[in-house]
This record gives C-alpha cells, sequence and structure tokens, in this order.
C-alpha cells in the first residue's frame, strides 16, 4: 500500500526525533484493547463529538480515542481529557482545512478497492507550489508486512529547501506537515482496526547529504514547529525512529553527546549506514523486488529486534 509521504522529520534537535515516541505493539490484539479501555473510549468520544459531530473533526473510529487512553505521558484522566478537548478545538478552528482535506482526500483514495494516492496528494496545503518538490526521490510511506506498521522515509539532503521555502510561508509549510501527519494517522487508525493490530508510524530519516550549516532556516523552524505540534496532535503514534547516513561530524557529535541522554531516550533511536544509501527512488522500496526485500530486511533488524 503506498501512501501519501512528503516531510516529516525534526534535524534541529534530538527531541524532535524521540518526542511522543511509544514503544511498538503490533503483538497486541487492537479488538482486546478496545475492549479493555471501552468506558475511557467511550467518554472520551462523547467529549470529542459534544464539541463537534463532525466526522473530520471528531473521528468515528475508536481507535483515535484509544491512542489517547494508552498514552503514558498523561499524569492522570484530566490531563488526558483535557488533551483531547485541546486537541479536538485545534482540529475545529485552526486546523479545520486541514483535517476536512484530509477526510474527504482519503474517502476518494480509498472508494475503490486498491489505494489511489492521487486524491490525497492534490488535497494537500498548498500542493501546486510544494509537491513538485517533495516526490517518490525525497519522501514516500509504505508499510511493514509483518508488524503493519506504517514506515515513513524522509530524505532531508535531497530537498531544495532554500527553492521550495521561496514559494511557501513558515506557516503554509506547516500546514502541509501536518496535513501529511493527519493522513499518516488517519490510515495508521483505519489499518489497525483491519488488522487488528495497534499500527504506529516507523519514521526513517535518512541524513546523507545533509548539510550541518546553511540551507535554509525557514524550513527547519517549518520542520520543528510541525513536530512539536503533531507531537500533541497524535498521541500513541509514533514508533521508532532511525536515523540514516549521518554526515561524519554528526556522527562525532553523536558519540560525544550519546552518554548525556537517559537510556530510554537513547533507546528510542537507532543510527545506521548503510540503508537507502544506495536507492535512487523511494519507489523501489514499495514496489516488491531485491530492493523492497533488502530494506524490510534493514527494518527488521533495526525497528523489531533487541
Amino acid at each position: 500500500m503506498k501512501l501519501l509521504t512528503q516531510c516529516y522529520l525534526g534535524i534541529a534537535s534530538i527531541s524532535s526525533f524521540t518526542a511522543g515516541f511509544s514503544a511498538p505493539s503490533a503483538s497486541s490484539s487492537v479488538q482486546a484493547l478496545l475492549s479493555a479501555n471501552q468506558e475511557k473510549i467511550a467518554s472520551l468520544k462523547t467529549i470529542a463529538q459534544s464539541i463537534s459531530s463532525d466526522a473530520a473533526v471528531s473521528p468515528t473510529n475508536d481507535v483515535f480515542y484509544l491512542r489517547y487512553a494508552l498514552e503514558t505521558s498523561y499524569e492522570n484522566d484530566d490531563e488526558r481529557t483535557e488533551a483531547l478537548k485541546s486537541n479536538i478545538q485545534w482540529r475545529l478552528t485552526d486546523g479545520k482545512d486541514i483535517v476536512t482535506s484530509a477526510h474527504q482526500a482519503m474517502q476518494a483514495a480509498s472508494s475503490d478497492s486498491k489505494w489511489d494516492n492521487q486524491p490525497v496528494q492534490q488535497a494537500a496545503p498548498h500542493a501546486d507550489r510544494i509537491n513538485k518538490y517533495l516526490t517518490s526521490v525525497q519522501c514516500i510511506t509504505t508499510s511493514h508486512p509483518t508488524s503493519n506498521d506504517l514506515i515513513y522515509c524522509v530524505r532531508a539532503g535531497k530537498i531544495d529547501d532554500k527553492a521550495l521555502m521561496s514559494s511557501v510561508s513558515v506557516d503554509e509549510m506547516i500546514d502541509f506537515f501536518l496535513y501529511v501527519k493527519e493522513v499518516n494517522a488517519a490510515v495508521a487508525d483505519m489499518r489497525s482496526l483491519e488488522t487488528d493490530s495497534l499500527i504506529k508510524v516507523v519514521t526513517c530519516n535518512d541524513l546523507l547529504g545533509v548539510k550541518l550549516v546553511g540551507g535554509s532556516k525557514d524550513f527547519r523552524s517549518a520542520l520543528s514547529l510541525s513536530s512539536k505540534k503533531a507531537t500533541q496532535l497524535f498521541p500513541s503514534l509514533s514508533g521508532r525512529t532511525l536515523l540514516l547516513n549521518p554526515p561524519k561530524l554528526l556522527s562525532a557529535l553523536i558519540k560525544v553527546f550519546s552518554p548525556l541522554f537517559p537510556k530510554v531516550v537513547m533507546d528510542r533511536i537507532r543510527f545506521e549506514r548503510g540503508p537507502l544509501k544506495d536507492t535512487e527512488d523511494l519507489l523501489e522500496i514499495v514496489n516488491g523486488g531485491a530492493g523492497r526485500e533488502e530494506f524490510i530486511q534493514q527494518m527488521d533488524e533495526l525497528v523489531y529486534s533487541d
């Protein structure tokens, strides 16, 4: 299943990679989780639908509310409820165009038995100015054949960020990133029910060719701000983050600063050289063949093995 993929990464800091991480739980039956959290889900859903009955704003899929129930960063149920209220309010106001466009595009994309990515790409905010800079060369989403997790691949070094940001504002770029995250989140919820496994979004950041100095500050700002907002909007969605093929200087900095971070944080990140290094077009890891087989084997080793 090939999905919309543009950019969701945050190379500005370690925290932008780890915020919102929750351990893989594909082995857990979603039906069992829904049953075990039935009362909490019903309460959260009632609260959301009392704010808005629009399905784009307050989703009907119970997995959306299950993720709030499972999120461990909330200190108590009051904080959980307030987070939901705040996020639904955003979906009703500032994010209304984003979630409505995503909802309608997904309906069009899944109207036949085979996923059609074109409606999703065309409905993205400011797609006419952004899509030409973000193609399958730079980013793509595929799925893992066993865990069913979505694997979101981004190649920052291949994005002409200065040219891109000369055509859009920071706020417009943020809207675009949040639309992408909304689509991936909705697909993850939908497929969680279909596969009876709680789908996460694994992020692969291929850093080959990334410039540590230079580039567009506006682009980095849009990445950072959208990452922070997405962590708030989509609890219990993020899986492991992979940082692939980092520049030599970054590799040296990683060795120096890694001991300063708690083990629990570093366990959420994997650094590796090799995967995607020789991949010209990311369609190679989506379509069948040796390229996909090699990539999935690498994911098995980096994401799903201890």
